[in-house]
């Protein structure tokens, strides 16, 4: 606690290696609360100084956090092909509003190896004509692969943008057997 009888904030992260390459955990006492792409050193150094920058405390590199520990070992299983599904408290306190809406309803709504279209996904929270709108959440989502905003695809059959690369995307869409296998 503080000296004002407040719990204090903290917030743990750790580097895993993934099928994709690296990602970025970070859990706060609610949960896991970031997931980065691509966590060379620098692109870790600067997820860690935005997370401390939004959440008002200094992160702490603890690969063996209780907060963690869970987050990592689903994660590893995940991409074994062992796990389906993400049962991990999630903290949303980056995200907020529609947003938040939005990738709530995809985490709950859209399960492993399908896909949903933005306009679609726009329409199930309510605002069909907000497909642009869905694209810019899929982009702010803080918990990617755990919050799969790899699963929102083109109307058309488009793959669709993605924050961690399409290549990274289409991996993640082959790992669920939506896409075929790279052949080489």
């Amino acid at each position: 606690m503080d000296s004002h009888g407040q719990v204090e904030q903290r917030v743990v992260w750790s580097v895993v290696d993934s099928g994709i390459g690296p990602l970025l955990l970070a859990a706060t006492r609610e949960g896991l609360v970031s997931v980065v792409f691509h966590a060379t050193d620098t692109v870790r150094d600067r997820a860690v100084e935005r997370l401390a920058s939004r959440l008002g405390t200094e992160p702490v590199e603890d690969p063996g956090s209780p907060m963690l520990a869970e987050a990592i070992r689903q994660i590893a299983a995940y991409f074994a092909g062992e796990r389906r599904d993400f049962d991990l408290p999630l903290d949303w306190s980056l995200i907020s509003g529609f947003n938040r809406e939005v990738l709530r309803e995809l985490a709950s709504g859209v399960p492993y190896g399908t896909v949903v279209g933005y306009g679609d996904l726009a329409g199930r929270v309510g605002q069909p004509g907000a497909a642009q709108a869905v694209g810019m959440a899929m982009g702010a989502n803080p918990l990617p692969v755990v919050v799969p905003c790899h699963r929102v695809v083109e109307s058309g059959g488009g793959i669709g943008g993605f924050g961690g690369g399409l290549e990274t995307k289409r991996r993640l869409l082959a790992l669920e057997g939506v896409l075929p296998e790279p052949l080489f």
